[in-house]
């Protein structure tokens, strides 16, 4: 088996010369056309498999590197990891990929081995997300990253120049996007039955620890410091970020409850449940956002319960302007009006019940109710009655590939992605902007065409967060 490799000032020196601070753009030739490639495949031959360099080898990357190699057209060449003892489920590609090198420093590994790789996975907590992809798509590589895109508006936007800028395959990892669920939304869509939705309502019933009012309550401000593991590179870990002293409440996974490191509730769920109306309804960037309630609201951890509105101006004939009403923790039931019920044999109405997590799109004329999950489910109107009456848009036809599979053939020139970065960066700067309300909980007023928020500078700034440490601020100078 081996060990991971040391990182070196050296190296990361001579990786940032000839990449990210060297102007970020020349020639590449993809490694599925040179003869450098992995060990035999028995589903592909070397020229037409896809290597993968994966920055993020447990936790969510447990399904995700699984779901890259399932079908037999990429395979693993790199892991790299800040921890390959602690991380939370790494034995499971471990095990799976015994003989992959290992690196402890992404840029090591894209310096070494960045003629071998074609394309990288990106599965790392939300403030590492970007550092990461623009590295590898600096030196012409695809990316795939984990939702949510970024941990900042202004890292979003950079990613999107940077596809168009380097013409690669990209991925944002919101599963559902590529699925039945999705085909339909598009269907409902063609068939009119999405027109004129002017309301939104989308939630979250908790599930995280800064959700649960016991569990919120051993934590007071920033976590104090204790022991690191052995195992553990903590400055790789805060990345670009402030470096505070180790805690198991960051690693290895309650960090998305902290403003400093995740997106809470809204970054981690919302980028689930309002995917498909945000991109097929055309929403972009709203105009304002307000916080209605944030219980325990401070500027550390997310707040215990949140409920938030946003403004979606018209985007034309058939898509009027729309107000979308994202709840999150606390009490987050949702009641469907009696008259979107169906009668039932004993003649008393049957109201369904939405459950702990999803949406409701409302249309002007108040006809009918379209509900939709998250993930990859599949959409719903109530009355039922109006399931018959649009049964053959609401049928459910699967694509041809899963989200991972269809990045893989994405790079190997087979399509395009569903989630793209010029999809997912602004649903991400829409959740960006939700932290942001959060954060500073004041009614904000936002401009879609300058991208700034009117009259706030204190927003503004947060739009690209704190300034980042001086060894990752030449990733943040994409012209």
């Amino acid at each position: 088996m081996t060990t991971p490799e040391t990182s070196t000032a050296t190296s990361r020196r001579r990786f940032v010369k000839q990449s990210v601070a060297a102007g970020l753009g020349f020639n590449f030739i993809p490694a599925y056309l040179t003869s450098a490639r992995a060990a035999d495949n028995p589903k592909q031959p070397p020229s037409r498999r896809i290597n993968l360099g994966c920055i993020g080898i447990g936790g969510r990357a447990g399904s995700v590197i699984p779901g890259l190699t399932a079908a037999g057209n990429a395979a693993p060449v790199a892991f790299t990891d800040v921890d390959f003892a602690m991380a939370k489920g790494i034995e499971k590609n471990l095990k799976a990929f015994p003989d992959v090198k290992r690196f402890s420093d992404f840029r090591e590994m894209l310096d070494k081995m960045g003629k071998d790789i074609d394309a990288v996975s990106v599965v790392t907590p939300d403030h590492t997300h970007f550092v990461a992809a623009i590295s590898a798509m600096a030196l012409g590589k695809h990316v795939y990253v984990e939702k949510p895109l970024t941990h900042t508006f202004e890292e979003a936007e950079i990613l999107m120049r940077a596809e168009k800028k380097f013409n690669v395959v990209t991925q944002m990892g919101n599963q559902g996007h590529t699925s039945a669920g999705a085909e339909q939304f598009k269907q409902m869509l063609a068939a009119g039955i999405l027109d004129d939705v002017v309301k939104i309502d989308a939630w979250k019933s908790p599930s995280l620890w800064f959700m649960n009012a016991a569990e919120r309550a051993l934590v007071k401000g920033y976590p104090a410091g204790e022991p690191k593991p052995e195992s553990l590179n903590w400055d790789l870990w805060c990345g670009p970020q402030e470096v505070k002293p180790f805690s198991k409440m960051y690693h290895p996974f309650n960090w998305r409850g902290f403003h400093l490191y995740g997106g809470g509730m809204f970054g981690d769920w919302g980028a689930h449940i309002i995917d498909f109306a945000h991109d097929h309804l055309k929403l972009g960037l709203p105009t304002r956002i307000t916080p209605l309630a944030l219980a325990d609201y401070n500027q550390i951890s997310y707040p215990l319960s949140s409920d938030i509105r946003f403004e979606f101006p018209a985007r034309g004939e058939k898509m009027p302007a729309v107000e979308l009403h994202w709840k999150a923790g606390g009490d987050t039931k949702i009641e469907i009006a009696e008259k979107f019920g169906d009668p039932g044999a004993d003649g008393k109405v049957f109201i369904p019940n939405p459950g702990n997590t999803g949406s409701l799109l409302h249309r002007k004329q108040g006809d009918y109710l379209v509900q939709r999950g998250s993930h990859d489910r599949h959409s719903l109107i109530y009355p039922r009655t109006k399931m018959v009456e649009f049964k053959d848009a609401v049928s459910l036809h699967p694509p041809k590939y899963s989200h991972q599979e269809s990045f893989v053939q994405a790079c190997m020139g087979n399509g395009i992605t569903e989630s793209r970065f010029s999809v997912s960066g602004v649903l991400t700067q829409v959740l960006n902007l939700g932290t942001i309300a959060e954060y500073l909980n004041v009614d904000l007023k936002f401009d879609p065409a300058t991208k700034r928020f009117i009259g706030n500078e204190q927003a503004n700034a947060r739009l690209a967060g704190p300034a980042p440490r001086a060894e990752w601020a030449d990733c943040y100078k994409l012209a």
